[in-house]
């Protein structure tokens, strides 16, 4: 909460709103590159002082616009869940197609998948030496044993990740 009131120059928090909270959430992920589920916290626990805290029920999950997806859609949609009109992800498939277009373009002959893009950032991460531990957290993974079987593609192994110490 802390940090909220900060963000918003020390202002009590029943004198904002939806697109304050939204700004904030909105911050986090780019100025404060949290991870998703640091950001949902935020969210909940921001949903609890202004429900819970202050008793103002009033108060929605901020409506979703473009600075928060990665993949809009491109139409506007009603959602009467969500009250004003709000723009939403794209469609998985919609993503997919996109990314396998750009494949063939770059004229990659393998089959290329949006998950292909995920196993070669956690592939490049641990080739650049990052912990394991991070490698976990970036790719939101339980347990550090599913994280582990990318360090099958590295010739070098687990050992190959190099220590501070190997920089002086």
């Amino acid at each position: 909460m802390r940090r909220y009131i900060l963000y918003h120059r020390k202002r009590h928090p029943s004198e904002l709103g939806p697109g304050h909270v939204a700004a904030f959430l909105s911050s986090l992920a780019t100025a404060g590159r949290v991870s998703a589920s640091t950001q949902n916290q935020a969210l909940s626990a921001l949903m609890f002082l202004y429900r819970v805290v202050l008793g103002i029920v009033s108060i929605r999950t901020p409506p979703r616009s473009g600075w928060q997806f990665v993949f809009p859609a491109a139409r506007i949609c009603t959602d009467p869940r969500w009250g004003p009109p709000s723009r939403y992800h794209l469609h998985e498939s919609a993503v997919q197609r996109t990314v396998t277009e750009a494949a063939r373009r770059a004229g990659v002959t393998k089959h290329v998948t949006c998950h292909t893009m995920r196993h070669s950032f956690a592939t490049h991460l641990l080739e650049d030496g990052y912990d394991i531990r991070t490698v976990q957290e970036l790719l939101g993974h339980r347990d550090v044993s599913t994280t582990m079987t990318y360090l099958h593609v590295l010739k070098r192994g687990a050992l190959g990740v190099r220590s501070p110490a190997d920089r002086l």
